[in-house]
């Protein structure tokens, strides 16, 4: 017992140094790295003439805006949410149903999207949260798809063909402009970590994560986890929103198959291959499950055939996700 005590603190002193840098130093590096790297975008797009390059990207910040807001819930909240592509199209189609009505004004859309947002998701949150395992997960995709065929419903929105958006939210002089889109998108993802690294290490994100662990003795030490495992879920939503608000304005359009319950299973993936429970995991998850599936395509038709072996082994052998590498977060928390 001795000798195995012995070996684990020995492995403990040489896990967190990789290369000669701590973990720590080299999260602060690969993000540095990882934020140049966004910011670099708009130059290279500008010096080669490439417009693509910015919508994809954009795109890529679009889904880590949203991985970041499911792993708020999932990965700090054990709430496996297989509905937040509902708050994604909610999104989109504020944008695309105010516009269509002649309504343009980018911070209402803003304002709208979130009371929507709020409306749709307490009761949904207060209905799930009675439940956990897998009925949590068959209500949160029941919502989903619901609202998935409301939209698809709507022949005067374009019913499942979706509806264009003729005029994008208007910011004065930065309307339509992908460049000011972009860097809002990436602006809008650094507060958004910003923000989550707060709450997670405040009083309600330690009460959060506890209600992960052991739900029951919370509440025996006299803390009611409904009200803070619905605040999770809100804000959780609020951000999967602001990415659909996002989403609208890259591609002037809205569609039902943003609610697909398939672009939920991509958030959940997006989130385990990046690391749940950790702050840039997801961020990164968006980044390579993307820049796969955009490589892969070009590559072959039969891309899905390559990509999900791909995903399978990389969430198999490496349980806290890529970012898990040199993240300090438990291999535990990151089977949960």
């Amino acid at each position: 017992m001795v000798s195995s005590s012995v070996g684990v603190h020995a492995a403990d002193r040489l896990a967190p140094t990789l290369l000669g840098l701590s973990k720590a130093r080299w999260r602060t590096v690969l993000t540095v790295l990882l934020a140049a790297f966004f910011v670099l975008v708009p130059l290279y797009a500008w010096l080669t003439g490439d417009s693509y390059v910015l919508i994809l990207m954009g795109r890529i910040l679009v889904f880590a805006l949203a991985a970041v807001g499911l792993n708020l819930a999932l990965g700090y909240g054990g709430m496996v949410s297989f509905g937040h592509a509902m708050y994604l199209g909610i999104g989109a189609y504020v944008v695309a149903i105010a516009s269509h009505h002649g309504l343009d004004n980018g911070l209402v859309h803003l304002l709208l999207v979130a009371a929507l947002t709020v409306a749709v998701a307490i009761p949904v949150g207060l209905i799930a949260l009675r439940t956990q395992g897998i009925a949590f997960i068959m209500i949160t995709l029941a919502f989903a798809q619901m609202l998935f065929f409301v939209a698809v419903g709507l022949k005067q929105y374009g019913g499942d063909e979706g509806l264009s958006i003729v005029h994008l939210s208007r910011f004065g002089a930065l309307t339509g402009n992908k460049t000011a889109l972009y860097l809002s998108m990436l602006l809008a993802l650094g507060l958004a970590l910003w923000l989550l690294r707060r709450v997670v290490a405040s009083r309600f994100g330690l009460v959060l994560r506890a209600t992960m662990i052991n739900e029951r003795r919370v509440r025996a030490v006299g803390t009611p986890p409904l009200g803070y495992r619905l605040a999770g879920y809100v804000a959780s939503a609020l951000l999967c929103a602001l990415a659909g608000y996002f989403l609208a304005n890259l591609t002037s359009f809205a569609s039902p198959a943003y609610m697909a319950w398939t672009v939920s299973g991509e958030l959940i993936v997006m989130v385990l291959l990046g690391g749940m429970g950790t702050l840039v995991g997801p961020v990164v998850g968006a980044l390579v499950f993307l820049l796969l599936e955009e490589g892969l395509k070009a590559l072959t038709d039969h891309w899905l055939v390559i990509m999900g072996p791909v995903i399978v082994v990389i969430v198999l052998f490496l349980k806290n996700g890529l970012w898990g590498i040199v993240s300090d977060v438990p291999a535990a928390r990151g089977g949960h």
